[in-house]
């Protein structure tokens, strides 16, 4: 057996083992998914990513190392057929997978999301055979590689705002003898040339619903979107699209966060302390502490979105103790600073900040504590209302 033999059964063996587990976790209900599954070779889509290193540099950061099959032919395709998101891209800056170099820290910007969530996007979006799909975030092209085992390449349009992104998809999509239809384009306005759809699915975060997606959907059809926001708090949402152009849905559950689109990214705000310099120097006991919205928990995870819809473009920042809440659009700022087993609150600027994240909490308190699924997010053209029958509405910011 040659060595290309070799590799080409230890990676038909992986991926017999991903489907397998993947099928063993529910995740392949459906036999038209699991058959998609089993078939796309996922290691065609992801010539090189990164895997984090087991310590920290000397300032603290992650330590990203590259592999590829020409530096550990066994790592990269273990890691490739392992139910985990890889991460292909760092600051926007396009490797150089033949000469790959070390990353320390950085923000990551493209990924190959885990094999796992992909089809469950696909599967909640409710695509089914005879579907016409828009894809918003082309990636490494393997989710739409599924798509279009599925669907047919006819049926699916896929979308990327990064050029070179793009172009190692759309090569490893022909290679793989997929054509859909793929384009350079920003998420923000869909892909007109291809309208209308019957299912919209993102792979990326926004912090409202784009206009587009709505009037690019046939009536009756479906919009599966990640929101986010400068907090970082996440929500998904299938929203179904009415005659008229307005759409609604509910918010789903399960815990799930995509990387934001890249022009509805946080702003810099520069050094919190000049920001916490200008507040009042005296302040009032806090009703809620910020461990509500910060702890690593699916409560605090889904009131961390509650909370930027009351403060959509605020930012918040720890440094030491004191926790920084910055506005860099209305110049509101705020700090919180633990007093023995409770929080002091200052606040300056035309919005008061925690106040009215406060607010919020208390509602959701006095509402039983209402998980995502209560939530009815309403899109329509005097704007996008998130709604609980026991809770004040709530507004997306303006896309």
């Amino acid at each position: 057996m040659s060595t290309t033999d070799g590799q080409e059964t230890d990676a038909a063996r992986l991926h017999e083992a991903l489907t397998d587990k993947l099928a063993g976790d529910g995740v392949l209900d459906e036999p038209g998914w699991r058959k998609a599954v089993s078939t796309v070779p996922r290691h065609r889509f992801v010539p090189g990513f990164y895997l984090p290193a087991d310590g920290r540099d000397g300032q603290g950061l992650t330590v990203w190392e590259p592999v590829t099959a020409e530096l550990d032919h066994d790592r990269w395709l273990a890691a490739a057929y392992s139910d985990t998101t890889l991460i292909t891209q760092f600051d926007g800056d396009e490797p150089n997978w033949k000469q790959p170099a070390v990353q320390h820290g950085g923000a990551p910007t493209s990924s190959s999301t885990l094999p796992s969530l992909v089809v469950r996007m696909w599967a909640d979006a409710d695509v089914q055979e005879g579907h016409t799909v828009l894809e918003i975030g082309t990636g490494t092209g393997y989710s739409t590689a599924l798509a279009c085992e599925r669907l047919g390449s006819a049926a699916v349009t896929s979308i990327e705002v990064d050029p070179h992104r793009l172009e190692q998809a759309a090569n490893a999509l022909y290679d793989s003898g997929y054509t859909p239809t793929l384009a350079v384009a920003d998420g923000l306005y869909g892909y007109w040339p291809e309208a209308r759809f019957d299912r919209i699915v993102a792979a990326c975060s926004f912090r409202a619903v784009p206009p587009a997606l709505p009037a690019q959907a046939r009536p009756g059809g479906k919009i599966l979107l990640t929101l986010s926001g400068w907090l970082y708090g996440y929500a998904r949402v299938l929203l179904s699209v009415n005659s008229d152009g307005t759409a609604e849905g509910r918010l789903l559950g399960r815990t799930v966060s995509f990387m934001a689109a890249r022009t509805h990214t946080a702003p810099a705000f520069g050094n919190p302390a000049h920001w916490a310099a200008g507040l009042p120097e005296t302040g009032r006991a806090a009703r809620h502490a910020p461990e509500r919205i910060t702890a690593a928990t699916e409560e605090a995870f889904h009131l961390r979105f509650l909370a930027q819809c009351a403060v959509p473009d605020a930012q918040m920042v720890t440094v030491g103790e004191v926790v920084h809440l910055v506005d860099t659009v209305t110049g509101s700022a705020a700090t919180l600073t633990p007093d023995g087993s409770a929080w002091v609150v200052r606040e300056g600027g035309p919005i008061r900040l925690w106040e009215r994240i406060e607010n919020v909490l208390t509602e959701y308190d006095a509402a039983g504590r209402p998980g995502p699924e209560r939530f009815t997010l309403h899109v329509h053209g005097d704007g996008q209302h998130l709604r609980h029958p026991q809770m004040r509405e709530l507004s997306l910011p303006k896309p």
